[in-house]
């Protein structure tokens, strides 16, 4: 079993993470009509009013002591009554299928507790996967799932609490 380790991301991570945002967004163009620029990058503006929000908590996911990927929580929500949402998940392919995702949203679960919602973009077959699977295990099958468009594309919601 990997070492698996979530470290709050700094103001000097920032950078890193919005790097490793090209990844996620290449991860994404599978499902969404993303484009890269004639610079060879996905056309992608420097998120600093998310970062500015206090509710927003970036965290750099670690295997093996090795860079591995990213995770955020933040309060942007369309569920009426939910506290946290997780904005972005990035694990990189070397690292997935290795229980890694399930470790960090765990980790996640139990240092935020509250309302939450979880939600992913339906064509996205391996996100659809995974949450199916973790959301009960994580919850012990006490959810609610709910189907909502978010930019026009159609998402599945799971929404619980977590003490």
């Amino acid at each position: 079993m990997p070492s698996i380790e979530l470290h709050a991301a700094q103001r000097d991570d920032l950078e890193t993470i919005e790097n490793l945002m090209q990844f996620y967004l290449y991860d994404f163009s599978e499902w969404l009509p993303l484009k890269l620029g004639g610079h060879g990058f996905f056309n992608f503006q420097p998120l600093l009013e998310y970062w500015r929000n206090p509710a927003t908590r970036p965290f750099l996911i670690k295997v093996d002591d090795e860079l591995a990927g990213f995770v955020t929580v933040d309060d942007v929500v369309h569920l009426p009554g939910a506290h946290f949402n997780i904005g972005y998940l990035f694990v990189s392919r070397r690292f997935r299928g290795q229980g890694v995702a399930r470790f960090v949203v765990s980790t996640l679960l139990n240092q935020f507790p509250g309302q939450w919602q979880i939600f992913h973009i339906d064509a996205n077959q391996p996100a659809r996967a995974f949450w199916a699977r973790v959301i009960p295990q994580l919850t012990g099958g006490e959810f609610t799932l709910h189907q909502r468009s978010v930019d026009g594309y159609p998402c599945t919601f799971h929404r619980f609490q977590r003490s």
